[in-house]
């Protein structure tokens, strides 16, 4: 697994391009602020059920640290398919998202998904200091 991890003074997106049919359809738009946005890239690899949960363990670690280190307890997940050429099926990526939100919210953090299966147009502000910014190979 690959995470991007962004935190974003202002982040938007719009639903532009479906390219998984079986996934539900979006066409609303959503804008938020002061959101520690986390591209995730799932690989093939991932898929394995022991590796799954150890990455699913280290995944929120890391967005727990990094959303502390920016003093914000909203979190978007994104699923960005190009951070590595393997890719994991994506019925199991979904699932790994829903588990991964609901244990967030759990812990007290205000988590959603950008709309899953589409290609999105983005709007993003990100300031230039030295968290702001952050990529894990988990």
């Amino acid at each position: 697994m690959k995470i991007l991890m962004i935190y974003m003074d202002r982040f938007m997106y719009k639903p532009n391009l479906k390219s998984l049919e079986k996934f539900p359809d979006h066409n609303e738009s959503k804008i938020y602020e002061k959101a520690q946005v986390a591209f995730i890239h799932a690989e093939a690899v991932d898929e394995d059920e022991d590796r799954s949960k150890a990455i699913e363990k280290k995944l929120i670690k890391n967005l727990k640290w990094i959303a502390g280190k920016n003093q914000t307890k909203l979190i978007i997940l994104h699923s960005f398919a190009h951070l590595s050429d393997s890719k994991a099926d994506p019925d199991f990526t979904k699932a790994f998202f829903d588990r991964v939100e609901a244990r967030l919210k759990n812990s007290g953090y205000e988590v959603f998904q950008t709309p899953f299966g589409y290609f999105l147009d983005l709007e993003v502000s990100a300031p230039g200091h030295s968290l702001a910014r952050v990529f894990k190979s988990l």
